[in-house]
């Protein structure tokens, strides 16, 4: 049996539709039933748990012998990010350590080898760090920015033709990836397991700017689309606004700040994935 956390997420989905798929019994773990019923009704075994709580991971792995999928999943409005990425990490491995998982897949992240500095990716460089100790071994999926973070600006996109780009750099082509490309490189990466534990790198199929982007909601909204640079320090009283604790939000900047200098960056040449920035937009924005 395979479980994936975080099955109602972007990733986690993808994960679990593709193993269920390939004909593979599957436990999907998920706070809310009513959010993985697309995967429940493909044959999926559904798990009410919470991945704060390690006895409750440490049920969710009984009889989890094939593989497991685990990832971070977001709270924007924690007022201790890193604190609590820290608590899930101890609790996933104490987890492993009464399971017979043979094969784990970590959703980790581009830059995780570095240990500060990096804002909430530093939880990923914690949580492989925890991995790498446990005698189950892992593949680290470390995936570039996600194309659907573009999505997040989609009302000023629509409503007045801007996409916000804090700090500028609008016209420099970064990585990014698709999740649903993650969540595909993850089930391949789940139904060949390793000896060892490794890193995958992964991007999309070329680089992007945010300009580049902006030319792409052109063409879908029917309209001018502009990416606007804001000042670096208008970041964290926006996120607030929107609901972001300030402890997330002021990680939020420090990684936008570590983007922006080149601090973030792959340790070697990325995987690459098969589906295009307009492929992303046009979804969420059409």
């Amino acid at each position: 049996m395979f479980v994936i956390f975080g099955a109602s997420g972007n990733t986690g989905s993808v994960v679990a539709s593709a193993l269920l798929d390939q004909g593979k019994k599957v436990r999907v773990v998920a706070r809310d039933a009513s959010k993985v019923s697309d995967l429940a009704k493909k044959g999926a075994e559904v798990f009410h748990g919470d991945v704060l709580d390690a006895a409750s991971v440490a049920k969710a792995l009984e009889g989890a012998e094939e593989g497991v999928y685990f990832l971070v999943p977001p709270d924007p409005k924690s007022t201790g990010f890193i604190a609590r990425g820290k608590k899930l990490a101890e609790g996933y491995a104490a987890a492993l350590a009464k399971s017979n998982v043979k094969h784990g897949v970590y959703l980790s992240s581009v830059g995780a080898q570095l240990p500060s500095g990096t804002g909430p990716i530093v939880t990923a460089h914690n949580m492989e760090e925890t991995l790498k100790g446990s005698k189950t071994p892992f593949t680290f999926l470390r995936a570039a920015y996600f194309m659907e973070n573009v999505l997040n600006y989609a009302h000023p996109i629509k409503a007045d033709g801007v996409l916000p780009v804090f700090g500028g750099g609008e016209s420099y082509p970064f990585p990014m990836v698709a999740t649903r490309d993650i969540g595909r490189v993850a089930a391949e990466a789940l139904l060949a397991p390793v000896a060892q534990s490794r890193v995958i790198e992964l991007a999309g199929p070329q680089e992007y700017s945010l300009a580049d982007a902006a030319s792409e909601a052109s063409k879908i909204v029917g309209k001018p689309v502009k990416a606007t640079p804001l000042p670096i320090d208008a970041l964290v009283p926006g996120l607030v606004q929107l609901g972001f604790s300030e402890d997330v939000a002021k990680l939020y900047r420090e990684m936008t700040e570590a983007f922006g200098s080149g601090k973030v960056g792959f340790e070697g040449t990325p995987t690459r994935g098969k589906i295009t920035l307009a492929e992303v937009l046009r979804a969420g924005l059409a």
